[in-house]
């Protein structure tokens, strides 16, 4: 799983700014005006940054170009769309930028212990974080769970509620994640897994939890599950 960003990499020159729009402007002929803002969500809770920033710098070295006329791509004011955007000069292919999902699971054990795995790879090696990683393109978010889950751990899972999402806008994507029960393999060490544990929901390693998504995902897993247990208070979104 991977959510974080190069730090302070977030406005490209040209594409850092994005143009909301005036208020009181319409959409279009009729269309009501925007409004001021838009609520953010509990979703926000796992970001660190303002919305309406524009492309991470991260992302803006593969937006030069239009996918499909190789045209260069200019970013700025649209007819019928309600913020700058790129456009190929050449065609007029707008190339929408759009955040990638991420899906992972908490699996619970017969014994009410949750499954995470200790990473072996960047961004958050060393540190704990629930199994998961990014939905292919001929998946179901279920399936990539389940799959995700698997290449990790071994562990073959059955996704059950829907615990939250997620978004770190830093790193350009939407984690979703599920509670999960196991159905069936081996917990088996690999490239993405350096260590796989299992914790009482009192004993979660929270100082030692590798993303901010992680630490919400668990924080709200706990809330359902274990009422009793005092939520943990995350610091600054990391």
């Amino acid at each position: 799983m991977d959510d974080r960003h190069r730090p302070g990499d977030v406005h490209p020159p040209n594409l850092g700014h994005t143009d909301l729009g005036h208020p009181d402007a319409p959409l279009r002929p009729g269309h009501p005006p925007r409004p001021e803002r838009f609520q953010r969500g509990p979703d926000a809770r796992s970001t660190a940054i303002g919305s309406g920033l524009g492309v991470p710098r991260w992302m803006a070295s593969g937006l030069s170009h239009c996918s499909r006329c190789g045209g260069r791509l200019q970013f700025g004011s649209i007819t019928g769309e309600d913020r700058d955007r790129l456009a190929c000069e050449s065609c007029g292919h707008i190339a929408y930028v759009n955040p990638r999902l991420v899906v992972t699971t908490i699996p619970v054990t017969d014994a009410g212990e949750v499954v995470l795995i200790r990473r072996g790879i960047e961004p958050g090696r060393g540190s704990w974080a629930q199994p998961g990683g990014f939905l292919e393109v001929d998946e179901t978010v279920g399936e990539g769970a389940i799959r995700e889950t698997w290449e990790e751990t071994g562990l073959i899972v059955e996704p059950g509620e829907l615990i939250g999402l997620y978004t770190r806008l830093e790193a350009a994507v939407v984690v979703v994640a599920f509670e999960a029960r196991i159905t069936g393999g081996r917990a088996t060490l690999t490239p993405e897994a350096m260590e796989i544990g299992t914790f009482a929901p009192e004993q979660i390693p929270w100082d030692g939890i590798a993303f901010s998504t992680s630490t919400w995902a668990l924080r709200d897993w706990l809330a359902r599950r274990r009422p009793d247990i005092r939520l943990y208070e995350p610091g600054p979104s990391r």
